[in-house]
C-alpha cells in the first residue's frame, strides 16, 4: 500500500474549481488544518461566506476525490467560512471589526427595500454569518418595527452605543434615538452627521456585514455614506414596472459616479402565486429586473414573489425568513442572500486574484 502524502492530497483537491472566483480550491488557499494518520485524512475546507451556495457540492467533490486516492480509508471534511475584508477605497475609513457594507437602495419608494434589506440581513445570519443593520432611511425609518425591537433607546458603553440586537441580527436606527412621532427633519450637512455618527459612534463589534437600508432616491445619504466609509458593494430593488425600472437607471449611474460597485439587482414583487390554485400571476409585469442587468451588465441575484406572509412578517416583527421558513418568499430571499455573499466575496478577492493569475 502506498503512503498518503500532503502533496497527494493536495494534487488530488486541485481537481475542484470555485465557480466564482474560477481557481481551484488549492491555489484559493481554501485548505486548512490538513492531517493524515495511516489511511485516514481530515482537512478543512475554508470558504469566503457560510452562505456559499455550492457548500454542499463542494464537500461531496472533496470527500469522492480523496477517498478514491489508494491507501485512503477514511475522508473527514469539515466545512468552515472566513469572510474576507472588503476592499478599501481611498481617503475613507474603515470600522474597526467590520469587514464588508453593503448598501441597500432604490430609486424609488414603495418597492420594499426595507423588507428586502432586513430579510437579507436575518437570512445571512441564518446561515452562520455575523451581521449588522444600519437604518440610514433617516426620514422613514422602520427597521426597528419589522424586527421586532420597538423603540427603545440603546444603552451606552465607554461613550459608544451598543447596537439593539433580534433574530442574531445587530441593529441601529435613527427610529430609537427619537420619539416615534416626531417627524424627521434634517438637511444635508445633519444627514452627514447621523451616518457618521452610526458608523463612527457605535460599538458594531466583530461583522462579517453590515447592511445598510438606504432612503430612496440618490441624495445626500447616499453620497455620505460613500464618502465616509468604503462600501464593498451595492444592492439595488426594483419592482418589475417600468417606473420603477427607470428610478433605478439614477441609482446604477449615481453609485458609478461614487465608485461603488453594483452587487446587481433584487426584483420585488415578481410575482403572485394564488394560494388556491397554484397559478402565477405577474401582477407588476414581466422581466423588468432582468432587462435592467441585461442592459447594464449586472446580476439578478433574485425574485420574490408576492404574498401575505411577507407583510404580516413585517408587522409582527418576525421577518418572513424566520417567521414562514417554508414559504416561496422565504426561500427566495435566502437564494438572493446567498447570490448577495457570493459578489461580495468576488470583489473582495479580486485583488488576489490578480496576483494569482499573475503568478
Amino acid at each position: 500500500m502506498s503512503q498518503i502524502t500532503h502533496e497527494t492530497v493536495l494534487n488530488a483537491l486541485s481537481q475542484i474549481i470555485d465557480p466564482d472566483l474560477r481557481k481551484d480550491i488549492v491555489t484559493l488557499g481554501f485548505i486548512h488544518n490538513l492531517e493524515i494518520s495511516g489511511g485516514d485524512v481530515s482537512f478543512t475546507i475554508m470558504l469566503t461566506t457560510p452562505a456559499c451556495p455550492v457548500k454542499e457540492l463542494m464537500e461531496q467533490q472533496a470527500t469522492e476525490i480523496v477517498s478514491g486516492l489508494e491507501g485512503v480509508s477514511n475522508v473527514k471534511v469539515t466545512m468552515d467560512a472566513e469572510v474576507p475584508q472588503g476592499r478599501g477605497i481611498k481617503n475613507n475609513i474603515a470600522i474597526p471589526g467590520v469587514k464588508n457594507i453593503i448598501a441597500v437602495s432604490s430609486g424609488k419608494g414603495g418597492v420594499g427595500k426595507s423588507t428586502v434589506a432586513v430579510n437579507l440581513a436575518v437570512a445571512l445570519a441564518l446561515d452562520g454569518a455575523k451581521v449588522g443593520i444600519m437604518d440610514a432611511d433617516v426620514y422613514g425609518p422602520n427597521v426597528p418595527l419589522m424586527l421586532g425591537t420597538g423603540y427603545d433607546q440603546p444603552e451606552v458603553f465607554e461613550g459608544k452605543l451598543v447596537p439593539i440586537e433580534a433574530h442574531g441580527v445587530k441593529m441601529i436606527s435613527m427610529a430609537v434615538l427619537v420619539p416615534p412621532d416626531k417627524p424627521m427633519i434634517l438637511r444635508g450637512p445633519m444627514l452627514h452627521g447621523v451616518v457618521r455618527q452610526f458608523l463612527s459612534d457605535v460599538n458594531w463589534g466583530e461583522l462579517d456585514y453590515l447592511i445598510v437600508d438606504m432612503p430612496p432616491g440618490t441624495g445626500d445619504v447616499q453620497l455620505s455614506l460613500a464618502q465616509l466609509v468604503p462600501v464593498q458593494g451595492a444592492v439595488l430593488v426594483t419592482t418589475p414596472q417600468e417606473v420603477s425600472l427607470s428610478d433605478v437607471r439614477r441609482a446604477v449611474k449615481m453609485f458609478e459616479t461614487v465608485n461603488v460597485p453594483v452587487l446587481g439587482v433584487i426584483e420585488n414583487m415578481s410575482y403572485f402565486i394564488a394560494p388556491d390554485t397554484g397559478n402565477k400571476y405577474e401582477i407588476f409585469g414581466k422581466g423588468g429586473g432582468q432587462s435592467l442587468c441585461d442592459e447594464y451588465g449586472l446580476n439578478l441575484l433574485g425574485q420574490v414573489p408576492l404574498g401575505m406572509e411577507v407583510r404580516e412578517g413585517g408587522d409582527s416583527g418576525t421577518p418572513v425568513v424566520v417567521g414562514f421558513p417554508s414559504s416561496p418568499q422565504a426561500a427566495a430571499f435566502r437564494k438572493a442572500a446567498e447570490e448577495v455573499a457570493r459578489q461580495v466575496s468576488i470583489e473582495a478577492m479580486k485583488p488576489e486574484l490578480v496576483l494569482l493569475t499573475r503568478a
